[in-house]
């Protein structure tokens, strides 16, 4: 049972100010690297849903097609997935600390050049920059939190963590529309900039790596250790990349982020366009029902920890557990989006809107806890940031398809429609692999890390 906060000691530092391997858990400390992580989520989606917010006033300014605009969306991703791999191998030799405060940094920056030059060059340049530091964002910021939690209580954390994803767009929708309205669209781009920098500022001062699982630490902790005893850290516990990367959860894991992500990237582009334009809703009206979808990706989210907590406890596998409502949950995305053109009435349109655009959510928290059962601890970062950047890649297709998709067709009614159907392809397909190939108990014995794999985590009971 954990100790109340005031009654444990304060674990010894390092030179760098971070706990020392083997340090005792911090749970204030942890749960405060929590709420500073959830909010550089939150930030993170806020960033990457003002275009698609803003993007009926900026094509009607600007005078630019629906490709052109689509080709802006999708050069957020034109270093994004490159990034995400670089960095997650550069996390091996570079504190999270660091990391983590460099990446807002330069969010904010890249909200700059359209505030001085609305123009599609200015807009082309911000957003390959913002998606060059947003590539490593997610991997890196749970490969943070990682080591501030021992294996078992990892769970919770981790929800929350990708909750901040849902609170973003659920928070940003309604204020960023309420800038765009008020204040001109360059408004919310300015106001991004600032709320970067100042969680920069507040990162520094704190945001210093935990104990758990440090890489190049030749000392371990028993918790990142398998119950056997044997290493899972150190030169010792690294196994080939190419092993590591070729087992079947880990590839159904970057399977089940590859058809969220595209939904993902899909909504963030072109779903408040869609909303304005084909359901003839209001900018109030569409960001209040972008808001209800991320409300639902909260709650799903949230949900996540107790029923995996509950399973677990129940003894079944990870597979069953972790492996396979990832690729459930977009799989039925994917039937429900299959469905949009084929429905007439309203609300059962829009019910299947929050199920295709937020049933996938829960697939973000439990791809990083099925990979990380089967990859060392100091392999970690480098296998995230790999699965971050190949699971990712359909933000760089998906927005600029879909405005093909528009020009091409006799009209935006049959384009729509016909992006819709597609991506509902590549998501089932997706789906049905997560669903068939992410088996961590297998894969963790065939890697010879029998032992640091089993249920997953179950936070809510030992929170």
């Amino acid at each position: 049972m954990v100790k109340p906060p005031s009654s444990t000691p304060a674990p010894p530092l390092n030179a760098t100010g971070s706990p020392k391997p083997g340090s005792p858990f911090d749970r204030r400390r942890a749960w405060l690297i929590t709420a500073l992580i959830v909010t550089f989520m939150l930030i993170n989606y806020a960033d990457k849903s003002v275009l698609g917010l803003a993007a009926v006033p900026i094509m009607d300014e600007l005078g630019i097609s629906n490709s052109t605009y689509g080709a802006i969306s999708s050069s957020f991703s034109l270093l994004f997935s490159l990034s995400g791999l670089i960095v997650g191998f550069v996390s091996a030799r570079v504190t999270s600390r660091v990391l983590l405060f460099t990446m807002a940094a330069l969010w904010a920056v890249a909200q700059v050049p359209v505030l001085f030059v609305a123009s599609v060059p200015a807009l082309v340049a911000g957003r390959v920059l913002l998606g060059a530091a947003e590539g490593p964002a997610a991997s890196m910021s749970m490969h943070a939190l990682y080591k501030w939690f021992p294996v078992d209580r990892r769970g919770l954390p981790s929800a929350l963590q990708i909750s901040g994803a849902a609170l973003g767009t659920l928070i940003a929708a309604p204020v960023v529309t309420w800038l765009i309205t008020a204040f001109g669209w360059r408004s919310a781009f300015a106001a991004l900039a600032v709320t970067s920098t100042v969680w920069a500022l507040a990162w520094w001062k704190v945001g210093h790596d935990g104990p758990y699982g440090q890489d190049g630490q030749d000392g371990q902790n028993r918790q990142d250790r398998a119950p056997g005893g044997g290493p899972t850290s150190g030169r010792a516990g690294r196994l080939p990349y190419r092993r590591l990367l070729m087992n079947g959860t880990v590839l159904g894991s970057i399977a089940g982020a590859f058809g969220a992500s595209w939904a993902l990237a899909l909504s963030q582009a072109w779903l408040p366009a869609y909303l304005r334009t084909q359901l003839d809703m209001t900018p109030g009206g569409a960001a209040t029902l972008v808001s209800g979808v991320s409300a639902f990706s909260l709650v799903l989210l949230l949900a996540v920890s107790p029923l995996v907590d509950a399973l677990s406890r129940r003894g079944l596998s990870s597979r069953w557990s972790s492996g396979a409502p990832q690729g459930v949950a977009v799989a039925v995305a994917a039937l429900a989006m299959a469905a949009f053109p084929f429905v007439d009435g309203r609300m059962p349109l829009l019910l299947l809107i929050a199920v295709a655009f937020g049933g996938h959510a829960i697939v973000f928290p439990l791809h990083y806890m099925t990979t990380a059962a089967v990859v060392p601890p100091v392999q970690r970062g480098a296998v995230f940031g790999i699965v971050a950047a190949t699971g990712t890649l359909p933000g760089l297709i998906a927005p600029y398809l879909t405005g093909r998709l528009l020009d091409s067709a006799p009209s935006h009614g049959v384009g729509y429609a016909q992006a819709f159907v597609l991506s509902a392809a590549v998501m089932l397909v997706s789906g049905l692999v997560a669903l068939v190939t992410i088996r961590p108990e297998r894969d963790a014995r065939r890697l010879g890390l029998t032992g640091e794999t089993g249920p997953a985590p179950r936070p809510a009971a030992s929170v």
